[in-house]
């Protein structure tokens, strides 16, 4: 059996000690023989620092320096310090403010003056709300007048325009207006303006249209993505049919735009109700007239939706004598509102849609607020603000 190489430090020693021994002469060899020569095992071996660590064998130790059992966390590292004079800064997450405009009228759409902050009660998702600021407001209009004007015809064509005129005449000096006309799609005929014979000129360009289409959700989306670039309260009075024959903004699409944006009041005027009531009177049993009604009811209803959700009013005059008082009822209700403004006590930033409701309060008391005329009867009013608003959605 063969024996295994084993090279190690000491013996390599040994062996060169014996080969010089042997080779010097004899006079060198004779003085070293009263000397014993140390034996492997009494060899000195190298110190091994305490601190080393490794496997101890005849080639000495590794030096691989032992971890020290410490478990004290290294110090933070030192604050940079702030220039001389320069103020000290913090990040907080504040909860925007919601901000309505409540119009209380009477039956008859007239304004009711005197409420006071105490009045009011503002509910989000059921929970009363703690109002921060309240007045009453005597704003001038910033509107944009948006009008159906396709060749469908007569009839709703010479409302709309009656409808324009009429409201054009009821502007005071410090009112902005924009005109819009639409058919298969939006055309801005007048930018914002004060100047009433600009508006009036615009309308006269409406003479001619040019297609039989009515994108009415693709025309109200583009005028609402145009104000939500405005600050501040704006009004749409949208004027026409409610027929959407073309549009690529679907109806469930057109209401979220309603919702998410804000500070912006829709009043809607219908037009072609005396024709389509005298159509109704001589077709009605034929029944391709009777799934036109329904149509005409479903474009009414959808008018109606629009301005409900935005704490607007929906009118639909049966006659031209009709438009005048529908106009200054809008001018009245857009001028003289009350304004309120409360924290919401919800503070999630989620992007949610919250339901909202304003009520009418006795003073020191849940009891629903009286009003009375001038001659003590009891009034019954109506509340218009915003169903509703969609909370910021913050991305973490």
């Amino acid at each position: 059996m063969s024996r295994p190489i084993c090279l190690s430090f000491g013996a390599i020693a040994l062996s060169t000690v014996v080969l010089v021994s042997t080779a010097l002469p004899p006079r060198v060899h004779a003085q070293q023989q009263g000397t014993t020569a140390p034996t492997t095992d009494q060899q000195q071996k190298p110190t091994t620092p305490d601190e080393s660590g490794g496997p101890q064998g005849d080639i000495g130790p590794y030096a691989i320096p032992k971890k020290k059992d410490d478990s004290t966390p290294p110090p933070p590292p030192p604050r940079p310090k702030a220039p001389e004079g320069m103020p000290s800064y913090s990040l907080s997450v504040d909860v925007p403010s919601v901000n309505l405009d409540v119009m209380v009228t009477t039956k008859d759409g007239q304004f009711i003056p005197g409420l006071q902050k105490e009045h009011f009660r503002v509910l989000e998702d059921g929970v009363p709300q703690q109002i921060q600021s309240f007045s009453r407001t005597e704003a001038p209009i910033t509107a944009v007048l948006l009008v159906e004007f396709a060749s469908t015809n007569y009839n709703f064509m010479y409302d709309a325009l009656k409808a324009s005129y009429s409201f054009a005449d009821t502007l005071k000096k410090d009112d902005y207006v924009a005109v819009i006309e639409f058919d298969m799609k939006p055309q801005i005929l007048q930018d914002f303006t004060n100047d009433k014979q600009a508006i009036y000129g615009a309308l006269n360009m409406l003479r001619i249209p040019g297609f039989r289409e009515i994108n009415t959700f693709d025309a109200l989306y583009d005028t609402l993505d145009r104000l939500d670039r405005i600050e501040g309260r704006k009004e749409i009075i949208l004027v026409g049919s409610g027929f959407d024959t073309f549009s690529k903004i679907t109806y469930d699409k057109i209401l979220k735009k309603v919702k998410e944006t804000p500070n912006v009041t829709i009043f809607t005027v219908s037009t072609g109700r005396v024709y389509m009531e005298m159509r109704d009177a001589s077709m009605g049993s034929y029944f391709p007239e009777r799934l036109h009604q329904m149509d005409y009811l479903q474009a009414e209803n959808a008018l109606n939706t629009f301005a409900k959700m935005t704490g607007g009013k929906w009118y639909n005059p049966r006659f031209e004598a009709e438009y005048p008082e529908i106009f200054h009822d809008i001018g009245q209700a857009v001028r003289n509102q009350y304004s309120i403004s409360y924290k919401p006590t919800n503070k999630k930033l989620d992007g949610s849609f919250r339901k909202l409701k304003i009520e009418l309060i006795q003073s020191g008391s849940d009891k629903p607020l009286i009003v009375k005329d001038q001659k003590g009867k009891d009034l019954k009013y109506n509340i218009l603000a915003r169903d509703g608003y969609t909370a910021r959605h913050v991305v973490e």
